[in-house]
């Protein structure tokens, strides 16, 4: 490798892959999905040396194991089982599971395959490798940390000045980062500033950066676990998607863990399914695609028509924000249900070059097509149209005919 190991411990991934990832292993074990890297940016291209660079960094983390330490950490969240810490006691990345090669317009083209207990593991690390291994080699990375701590530091001193109102936030930059030594320098700023009471930083979706500096590990779950649990099994009716994947969260967790994504097959028909039960079992929604003012009003008002107080519930909002957007959702809900806001790119990779804007989404399961339909256009991944059609029409059949 030309540059430092980025990924160094198991641990290094978001805090939702384990809330999931528990799950799968007592649940779907026989699961297979196939993931895909796609970057978004149409001026980027990763140069052979990059590529390189990027299987050697995969390489390294397939080496890795869970320490006995790590596991007694996780041992200890109250929500994870020992079955699951057996499990990962036992458990390792599998590098022949990736594919990595030039073959795509940005000179970057990604797959892995594999059961969705492993395979789902790998999203977080790859991604965060890719980020650091094309902003080190492509540009002069001393360069860009000095960029990053200065705005870091205007940062948290508006933050201290009380400019911003964040309610409680979390940082969510973790697949995004510019490296591993910003997003750490980021999150200990964070933690040792006195925050005025408007803002409260809680915690992080980097399991090792809670760890280390003994924070909350945040998250929940992601659009693969409706994709999956929805579109998976080829008998279900994937409009139902949603269902089967509260479903399956209460059967795992009960009231606990309960923050549930409303998107992946648009909030319209997430709301058919999240009635009285999962409305009350669940403590909150997350937010990730569409106006979120309009979101915001509308879970308000279905939680109303539920007869639920939307002010015991929370809105977590995690949709390409930075403070100030933030503040300004905060200051339009905070009277009409509890407000949190999960913040990525703008804490983790703020420079004055633009992020790459790049996924790795589950594009098959159990060999057929799977695919997000989200609030807003753009945001879904398929490699196959006619299979995206025939959701939508069955989204809209359902949406029109069950009442």
């Amino acid at each position: 490798m030309r540059l430092p190991q980025i990924i160094n411990s198991l641990l290094e991934t978001d805090m939702y892959k384990f809330s999931m990832g528990q799950t799968i292993f007592h649940q779907f074990t026989s699961y297979k999905t196939t993931w895909t890297f796609k970057c978004r940016n149409k001026d980027v291209h990763f140069t052979e040396e990059m590529v390189e660079e990027i299987k050697e960094q995969v390489q390294a983390f397939c080496q890795l194991r869970f320490t006995e330490e790590e596991l007694e950490y996780l041992d200890n969240i109250t929500w994870i089982k020992g079955t699951y810490v057996d499990f990962l006691r036992l458990w390792q990345p599998r590098y022949e599971e990736f594919t990595i090669t030039t073959d795509a317009p940005c000179g970057l083209a990604i797959d892995a395959a594999g059961t969705w207990l492993n395979t789902s593991m790998y999203e977080i690390p790859m991604l965060a490798i890719v980020n650091e291994v094309y902003f080190r080699m492509a540009y002069d990375y001393d360069v860009l940390l000095k960029q990053f701590k200065r705005r870091l530091d205007e940062k948290v001193r508006l933050l201290e000045e009380d400019t911003y109102r964040l309610s409680d936030f979390s940082e969510f930059g973790l697949r995004r980062r510019l490296s591993a030594e910003a997003q750490e320098m980021a999150i200990k700023a964070l933690a040792e500033v006195e925050l005025p009471e408007d803002s409260n930083f809680i915690g992080t979706s980097n399991v090792y950066l809670a760890k280390k500096f003994n924070l909350k590990p945040v998250g929940t779950m992601a659009h693969e676990w409706i994709m999956c649990t929805g579109q998976g099994n080829h008998k279900h009716n994937p409009a139902y998607s949603n269902w089967y994947a509260l479903d399956a969260w209460v059967k795992e967790y009960g009231i606990l863990n309960g923050i549930a994504l409303t998107d992946t097959i648009t909030t319209d028909c997430f709301l058919r399914d999240f009635q009285l039960t999962y409305a009350t079992l669940f403590s909150g929604v997350r937010h990730d695609s569409g106006d979120p003012y309009e979101w915001g009003d509308k879970m308000i008002a279905h939680y109303n028509s539920l007869g639920i107080d939307p002010r015991t519930k929370t809105l977590l909002f995690s949709d390409s924000l930075d403070f100030e957007r933030a503040t300004a959702l905060y200051d339009y809900f905070k009277d009409k249900a509890k407000v949190a806001f999960g913040i990525g790119t703008f804490i983790s990779n703020d420079t004055d070059e633009d992020a790459l804007n790049i996924v790795m989404k589950t594009t098959k399961c159990n060999g057929m097509d799977v695919a997000k339909i989200s609030d807003v256009a753009g945001k879904g991944m398929c490699k196959n149209p006619d299979y995206v059609d025939y959701l939508n029409r069955c989204i809209d059949y359902r949406m029109k005919n069950d009442k």
